[in-house]
């Protein structure tokens, strides 16, 4: 298993990369917000790998960060998403952005993204959304600078719910059920009575 490739960045495009270490020209494949952090060619890079063997082939993929690694080999696991497919997601959306939209149930925001079909994109909602912590969606979405108009009532809502006793993947789930259920609920305080009503 390779964990990460370390060398000089011999050449860069937006969906790939070689990195040169210890004489050896390694191609990786990468998604657009790794390409934003590399520097010029000719710099030193590392970037967390994941090596992809099948029986025809044999593919490198490369990360800036753990996050985004993360999120790949999630998406890689719902079936029926491959990992090009899963790349495409990520180069299409912030890892805060597509958290946010997998733990509210927003599948319209994922098929949004160029090659993502509406049955993929639900799909991911169903397969991920116990896997994706929407706080977590939320402080990365901040991190990032990214708005999410939903982002503020969902987080007062699950910190109120979290506040009631329950746990925040049990919070977590019950403002996600509501949302893919009534996507138009526009304030924490009925996101919040309808979780607990649905409980």
């Amino acid at each position: 298993m390779i964990a990460y490739i370390r060398g000089t960045l011999a050449e860069k495009g937006p969906d790939r990369v070689v990195i040169e270490a210890g004489g050896v020209g390694y191609e990786l494949l990468i998604p657009v917000s790794t390409f934003d952090r590399l520097p010029r060619e000719g710099g030193e890079a590392k970037l967390l790998a994941w090596h992809c063997v099948r029986e025809d082939d044999e593919m490198l993929f490369g990360f800036a960060t753990k996050e985004e690694r993360e999120m790949f080999l999630k998406l890689t696991q719902v079936s029926g998403v491959g990992p090009k497919i899963a790349l495409a997601i990520l180069s299409g959306s912030s890892i805060g952005e597509l958290s946010l939209a997998i733990a509210s149930g927003n599948a319209k925001r994922i098929s949004s993204i160029k090659g993502v079909g509406k049955k993929t994109a639900e799909k991911i909602c169903v397969e991920l959304k116990d896997k994706v912590s929407a706080l977590a969606a939320l402080a990365a979405n901040s991190r990032g600078g990214a708005g999410d108009s939903k982002a503020p009532v969902i987080r007062d809502a699950i910190l109120a719910l979290t506040s009631l006793g329950f746990s925040e993947e049990v919070a977590n789930k019950m403002v996600s059920k509501v949302l893919a259920s009534d996507p138009a609920v526009k304030d924490a305080e009925t996101l919040i009575r309808l979780a607990l009503s649905s409980k």
